[in-house]
């Protein structure tokens, strides 16, 4: 079972992908970027016999600091498939597709299929119950079923599930450790406030986490974390509910469309300086018509400096003609210098 269990999730993998590995579209914003000296990892059409040239250790401390690349999900799941590990190896590879899906490389019908598929191919087994086989290949469906039951947002049924997988015994940190932390913090567990930022380390570079954590919390803590998924991925999947997420703490409930976060405005400056090209800030308008806010000022004052470069005060004193209310006001005072 172990080989052809392995190359099932590496299929179905790239399947979803469409290729092994993702673009990350994020802002700058201090966390390490996947690193271009990454140890090397069995690739997802090895032989059986190829094993990665990484341990599970290797990988955790890369995870911790901040150093998760595309492909490194694959390679832990090999490495748990190799040691009998199969429900570990399913969690392995939702990683995997989860840190595809929070950059937009993959929908969630794709990465629900292809797990679909696996507790098929599982569950199609016939393997002694009483066996060390038949046991792992029983964790590997409730697995299986709790990756299900977790991206269905079923949190009851996805605790029950994950725990009965058997990781009890995983670090702290595990993602299956985390996945269960989400199931406590979108039920309102307060202890699980407590633990969620104990493992920012591990999970810095994905916007699943970011965005769990702005569900989670309450008020600027929950805008931090909203905050921090926008600027992984301004574009993904988990962008407009935090943005959502942010406007309604400020008191702007219906106005989230609008918000964009200080590594965003600062992006389409430099893009729009560096392109000499003003109008790479029409994004950022909408913002300026806000009642004011933390990011509505921050932007102002970025935009106002500017207003000395000829090519932006015109660009400035045109929008405001053009424009009315608030935004017209705002937009007059910047361009005035």
């Amino acid at each position: 079972m172990k080989s052809s269990f392995f190359l099932l999730l590496s299929m179905l993998i790239l399947i979803s992908l469409g290729c092994l590995g993702c673009s990350r579209e994020g802002l700058a914003t201090g966390a390490m970027p996947p690193t271009e000296d990454a140890p090397p990892v069995a690739p997802a059409n090895a032989s059986p016999g190829f094993k990665p040239s990484i341990s599970l250790g290797e990988i955790a401390e890369l995870e911790r600091a901040g150093g998760y690349f595309p492909g490194l999900g694959l390679a832990e799941s090999g490495l748990h498939e190799s040691a009998g590990d199969y429900g570990a190896a399913v969690i392995a590879s939702y990683k995997e597709l989860s840190w595809a899906y929070g950059y937009g490389s993959v929908d969630k019908p794709s990465v629900e299929d292809g797990i679909r598929q696996v507790l098929e191919y599982l569950e199609s087994q016939s393997l002694n119950a009483g066996t060390d086989e038949g046991k792992a290949r029983s964790n590997a469906v409730n697995a299986a079923k709790g990756v299900l039951a977790f991206s269905g947002e079923d949190w009851k049924d996805a605790a029950s599930l994950l725990n009965a997988a058997g990781f009890d015994g995983d670090e702290s940190d595990s993602f299956a450790r985390w996945m269960l932390l989400v199931c406590s913090l979108e039920t309102g567990d307060e202890a699980a406030r407590l633990l969620y930022g104990a493992i920012r380390a591990r999970y810095s570079n994905f916007p699943e986490y970011w965005y769990r954590g702005a569900r989670g919390f309450k008020g600027n803590i929950a805008s931090s974390y909203a905050e921090q998924c926008i600027n992984l991925n301004p574009q993904g999947h988990f962008a407009p509910e935090c943005r959502k997420i942010i406007a309604g703490n400020l008191g702007l409930g219906g106005k989230g469309e609008a918000i964009r976060s200080k590594a965003e405005i600062e992006d389409g400056i430099k893009r729009s300086v560096s392109a000499e090209d003003p109008r790479l800030l029409e994004d950022i308008l909408p913002l300026m018509s806000l009642p004011d806010n933390v990011y509505t000022l921050y932007a102002l004052g970025s935009l106002k400096a500017l207003a000395a470069y000829p090519v932006f005060k015109e660009y400035f004193s045109e929008q405001a003609s053009l424009s009315g209310g608030r935004l017209a006001e705002r937009l007059s005072y910047i361009s005035r210098g």
